[in-house]
């Protein structure tokens, strides 16, 4: 009997390990000012699929075109971030993303830090991918560095920040302030260096966004919405003096993060991550040097 009870009782409280993750401790969202979308971006395609409300930007895909938005300066190191809301139900084919790239001012040979959304079909998760391009490597030689999650929430209920911090030394990114992945530099062969812009996007890229492409965006369901608001873009641009010191994602003035805030990515790594290129057995590494060790 007293083993019945307390086999009850274990199914009745809440494990702290299935629902939310342990608190990160410090909050860098807080330590950088919100950006007015028209002083800090400008609209880079389909304005016809683009409104703002209130510094609240709405954009959207249809079987006409999606849309997407630049920042009006490049940057060298910085936080970037944004609350973002996703669409639910069938978003198959569809990418939500808000990402660093240098693609136009280096066409072909470009970097590029990539938060994307990866759509869904019915009563499936959204998959948030994380990516880092170095020098042209997404462009014909396809090395990519994904690591995927599905969120512990449902991103399409309300708004939530979402963030990259890249400085000279590391990416990190966060999610809530909770750091969910760490990039560190291992070389420069292997790190975006050059200044780049921030963008935001929606399109279809039902070839390979959902379940490698399996299923494809259907515009029965136009249109795909998403919701950006509470934008920020802080650091060093490139037009910036050299002593201009990159922003930190914890105390340390010197960049990496607290005990507290590795426990905190460990555990979303452990209960979250759904796909590390490092583990892939059907990559090669010799291509992915930081996977070493």
């Amino acid at each position: 009997m007293a083993f019945f009870l307390f086999a009850l009782l274990v199914l009745m409280v809440p494990s702290s390990n299935a629902y939310w993750p342990p608190s990160p401790g410090y909050w860098p969202s807080f330590k950088f000012r919100s950006l007015s979308f028209y002083k800090g971006f400008t609209n880079l395609w389909g304005p016809q699929h683009q409104t703002l409300d209130q510094n609240a930007l709405t954009i959207w895909l249809d079987r006409t075109s999606g849309s997407g938005f630049k920042s009006v300066r490049p940057f060298r190191s910085g936080y970037f971030g944004a609350s973002i809301k996703l669409q639910p139900g069938y978003t198959a084919g569809v990418i939500t993303a808000f990402y660093l790239s240098n693609n136009e001012a280096h066409p072909g040979f470009h970097d590029e830090v990539d938060i994307e959304f990866l759509g869904t079909t019915f009563g499936k998760p959204y998959t948030l991918q994380t990516n880092v391009y170095i020098r042209g490597s997404g462009d014909g030689k396809i090395i990519g560095r994904e690591m995927k999650f599905h969120l512990w929430f449902d991103p399409t209920k309300d708004f939530h920040q979402y963030a990259i911090l890249w400085s000279p030394k590391e990416i990190i990114f966060l999610v809530d302030d909770v750091p969910i992945r760490r990039y560190p530099r291992k070389s420069a062969a292997t790190f975006p260096l050059r200044p780049m812009w921030l963008y935001g996007s929606i399109w279809d890229a039902s070839s390979w966004a959902t379940e490698d492409g399996k299923y494809k965006a259907n515009y029965r369901y136009q249109p795909f919405v998403a919701k950006y608001t509470n934008f920020k873009a802080s650091g060093c641009t490139a037009y910036a003096p050299r002593w201009c010191h990159p922003v930190s994602a914890s105390p340390y003035r010197s960049g990496g993060l607290t005990p507290q805030q590795n426990s905190a990515m460990r555990w979303v790594q452990r209960y979250h991550m759904v796909y590390n290129y490092c583990q892939d057995s059907k990559r090669d590494h010799r291509l992915t040097p930081e996977c070493w060790g």
